[in-house]
């Protein structure tokens, strides 16, 4: 049986790994309170064989009987059940800008907690530890609903439970830094394909661009240093028990070098037999203030 537990910030997309999960064949159990969590684990055995992938929601909403969630992922560890926990996370100003626009009450709202700002901080410090303790974690700050569903089915459509996957995602710095990144490279020291007239509209992902880009002894003495710091850190974060490690790469706009460089590292990770899924973030987003 794959169990996976998704918990994290209000707010923060839980709706949408949800929808997504359910997309690639799990049974999917929202706002489940934690004291519940271990009789679905029974469903495999009285399903005939039909269930056999669950993911379950378990968050604040359930109030006070979200401090028995610690308990019953130990109870899940005891009985050697097998599972995997899901954190979604968002920056705490876009949180607060998400449920104005939305008019959405905060669970945690009371009569002592008045404000959204402090029904947020609230609730980060109840789930501080479980997202310490999470195997994934997902930043949705500066992503779209699609991105969110294309993080989740890369890291849960095949095999979840195998070896460590890595995100290589590319992004302007003009755009702010991916908030999930655990390794950044910078690439913005290289001759910038912008300035070429007929560049500037065509992606790292056309071949002049790439041509361009690597055309320039820079790029070229650059790419095996960056593929030998990645082949000697992988199995140092796989040592550790990392399930995800996300390594992004910057230019001013992350529409040239950022992509090539990103594609570079992709590949090279795929050819040595790694679970590698690729993100472009700001590759389309060019004139957006």
């Amino acid at each position: 049986m794959d169990l996976v537990i998704v918990t994290g910030m209000s707010g923060a997309g839980k709706t949408q790994v949800i929808n997504a999960l359910e997309d690639v064949g799990y049974y999917c159990v929202d706002n489940v309170p934690p004291r519940l969590v271990t009789k679905f684990v029974e469903l495999p055995s009285q399903s005939d064989g039909k269930i056999n992938r669950i993911a379950l929601v378990v968050d604040v909403r359930s109030l006070d009987m979200f401090n028995e969630y610690f308990a019953c992922m130990n109870e899940l560890r005891e009985a050697k059940c097998a599972f995997k926990t899901l954190f979604m996370d968002c920056d705490d100003r876009v949180l607060v800008t998400r449920y104005k626009e939305t008019r959405r009450r905060h669970p945690l709202i009371s009569e002592k907690v008045a404000t959204v700002e402090k029904a947020i901080a609230l609730e980060r410090e109840m789930l501080g530890a479980a997202r310490a303790q999470a195997d994934f974690v997902i930043d949705t700050s500066l992503s779209s609903a699609i991105q969110v569903k294309s993080r989740v089915r890369d890291l849960f459509s095949t095999d979840p439970f195998g070896s460590m996957r890595v995100l290589c995602t590319s992004f302007g710095f003009k755009y702010g830094l991916p908030p999930d990144a655990d390794l950044v490279f910078d690439v913005r020291c290289l001759p910038n394909p912008f300035y070429e007239e007929d560049l500037r509209d065509k992606t790292g992902l056309d071949e002049p661009v790439r041509e361009f880009v690597m055309k320039h002894p820079q790029a070229v003495g650059l790419v095996p240093k960056l593929l030998d710091l990645i082949d000697y850190l992988l199995p140092l974060y796989t040592k550790e028990g990392k399930s995800q490690l996300v390594v992004a790469v910057g230019c001013t706009g992350g529409k040239h070098r950022s992509v090539v460089f990103t594609q570079i590292l992709s590949d090279h990770l795929a050819g040595k037999g790694v679970p590698v899924s690729v993100n472009h973030r700001d590759m389309g987003v060019h004139g957006r203030k």
